[in-house]
């Protein structure tokens, strides 16, 4: 069942939890919240132990609160708006069966591609929407604000539940149809820390979730109408024992609410990101916000440049003896193509702060005779790589050229990645997918070596 919908409650602008009146000119609030959180992001920056001078970083505060603004530009969008003039007549009777209102009229939009923030971590979550309503009075609603109306909503700091119920109760309050359904399927990445990445190569990468809301004629859970709409979403793979409207055991379905990585005393960073969520005109203060902060910085912790390049150096030179002295890589014999497929990469893109993930494949040729290198040395080369502030191209050739130090000089590193960027931006392309190459010695210069690797590595489908 939603809860009674108050647009007027969603739509107050706070600046530092001070209700900002509508004199205020859009454009001057709108300068106000971007340079409040560049200078959040400066803060975090170095905290991080990053130079915010540094060529990589220096559009890195605009970008990231561009990022924001659009991911929540939700806040300063009205249900209104989009439905008015947007409600057209149709022909029926609503006691009948088969026309566009009653009953019979039930109307449904699938798979609409949204995103949100995470308002517990201030992660993007994806998310597949599914709405149904059944006309009355003759009133039906223009298919695609359907769409528009969901992502108003979904463009605020949300969590599953809240967001589904605000759907359904905005289009229950604004078309008054016999009824509304709201299911949401919601995927949330969940990330590991370096050491449990380490530990743990097969880290399941999302936490998922599907949850439902109803109004009208859906208002009772169990009511027939829910087979109806369950049963034309089933094919998309739904099913009605997987949607439900969560409960308390749902609370922290966000992977980060119980992170177990102690975060130090940094009060300054604390501050930071919280300051960046007065700058998205929220309360801070809010019950469900109060632990927001040190969530997302014991996840950005994650990626503090250290001495992780020191340890990788002397990680590799032990490596490097192991191998030698178990055959001289510099002899002569017949080499052979040897590759290690599907090693996993979390990392964070230095642009926009937001998550990226796929697989790395890299091949090298090898002694006839050799013992290849083991799988878990050149994962823990892609982790050293991957969990510190970075953009793909130049992970891509860290991978390669450290490869090539201690095994050969011939080496192909192919990197298949989803960036979070590409969905929670402007461009939003669903399903998008970016891949970088390096090659180096015979790779660079045989065409045969290159074609041999490739038809190797498997289909790609999605990180």
């Amino acid at each position: 069942m939603s809860e009674a919908f108050d647009e007027d409650h969603y739509n107050v602008k706070l600046e530092n939890g001070v209700n900002l009146g509508g004199c205020v000119e859009l454009d001057f609030v709108e300068e106000i919240e971007t340079v409040a959180t560049e200078d959040a992001v400066k803060v975090l920056l170095q905290g991080l132990g990053e130079d915010i001078n540094r060529e990589g970083l220096l559009k890195t505060p605009i970008r990231v609160a561009k990022a924001f603004r659009e991911g929540t530009k939700g806040y300063k969008q009205k249900v209104k708006d989009i439905i008015d003039g947007s409600l057209f007549p149709e022909a029926g009777v609503e006691s009948k069966i088969g026309h566009g209102g009653g009953a019979g009229g039930l109307v449904i939009v699938r798979d609409l591609d949204l995103f949100s923030y995470c308002e517990s971590c201030l992660l993007p979550f994806q998310i597949k929407c599914h709405i149904g309503y059944v006309a009355s009075g003759q009133r039906v609603l223009g298919l695609s604000k359907l769409s528009r109306v969901a992502e108003v909503f979904a463009k605020r700091l949300q969590d599953p539940q809240r967001l589904a119920s605000d759907i359904c109760g905005a289009l229950q309050h604004g078309i008054q149809p016999t009824g509304v359904a709201v299911v949401l399927q919601c995927s949330h990445i969940h990330f590991p820390n370096f050491e449990s990445a380490l530990s743990d190569p097969n880290h399941q990468g999302w936490e998922k979730i599907s949850v439902k809301s109803g109004s009208g004629v859906f208002d009772c859970e169990k009511a027939g109408i829910w087979t109806d709409f369950i049963g034309l979403l089933r094919f998309r793979g739904i099913n009605d024992d997987d949607t439900r409207t969560a409960s308390s055991n749902d609370k922290y379905w966000c992977p980060y609410q119980t992170f177990s990585k102690k975060l130090g005393s940094d009060s300054t960073m604390l501050d930071a990101a919280a300051s960046i969520l007065c700058s998205l005109g929220e309360n801070p203060l809010r019950e469900e916000l109060i632990k927001t902060p040190s969530c997302y910085l014991k996840w950005l912790m994650n990626f503090k440049n250290s001495d992780l390049d020191l340890k990788l150096n002397g990680f590799v030179q032990s490596k490097r003896d192991t191998l030698t002295s178990d055959v001289d890589l510099s002899c002569n014999e017949k080499q052979s193509l040897c590759s290690e497929l599907n090693l996993s990469l979390w990392s964070l893109c230095e642009h926009h702060l937001l998550p990226f993930h796929g697989m790395v494949h890299i091949g090298y040729y090898g002694s006839n005779g050799a013992k290849p290198i083991g799988k878990s040395i050149l994962q823990s080369i892609v982790h050293f790589y991957g969990f510190k502030l970075q953009v793909q191209e130049r992970l891509t050739r860290q991978i390669a050229e450290m490869v090539s130090s201690f095994l050969s000089e011939d080496v192909m590193v192919v990197v298949e990645a989803s960036h979070t960027c590409m969905i929670s931006r402007g461009i939003e392309k669903f399903g998008s997918n970016t891949v970088t190459i390096a090659v180096l010695g015979r790779f660079s210069t045989d065409p045969t070596a290159r074609e041999n690797f490739l038809q190797i590595i498997p289909n790609f489908t999605s990180c």
